[in-house]
């Protein structure tokens, strides 16, 4: 069910940790040991760490002999941005309503103000026609 992996995705990112493991695999391939070394963690941890991002299906890991590498996988992060698509086309078409009613009380105000110094204006020919 797509709802229980984009579950899984969103609480695998929800850890800092995680996501700098993922920014440091999108450049490509690291091992485990690699991949701890900014971390001020056992490599165990790290390797914790990475358990929850391949269950979430993020990474994939490799065995080359003793080396086991670690690489992003972009279909996990291509369904969260499907689903994070549709409420980013509600905000804008929301934030583009929300400018087009400014526009157009920043247009009624203006048409307001115009109108009423028209008057002003009238009203001060009046009196000085009146004072002759």
């Amino acid at each position: 069910m797509l709802s229980d992996r984009l579950s899984a995705t969103f609480a695998a990112l929800a850890d800092p940790t995680r996501r700098a493991i993922l920014a440091r695999l999108a450049s490509g391939e690291n091992s485990v040991t690699e991949l701890a070394e900014p971390f001020d963690m056992s490599l165990p941890a790290v390797s914790k760490h990475l358990k929850v991002l391949e269950r979430a299906g993020l990474i994939v890991r490799g065995r080359e002999a003793q080396w086991r590498p670690c690489r992003i996988e972009p279909r996990a992060l291509k369904e969260v941005d499907n689903w994070l698509e549709r409420y980013r086309r509600f905000w804008e078409q929301s934030l583009d309503r929300l400018d087009d009613y400014l526009r157009e009380l920043q247009t009624k105000e203006k048409q307001a103000k115009e109108k009423k110094h028209g008057r002003e204006s009238n009203a001060k020919r009046r009196d000085r026609t009146r004072r002759r």
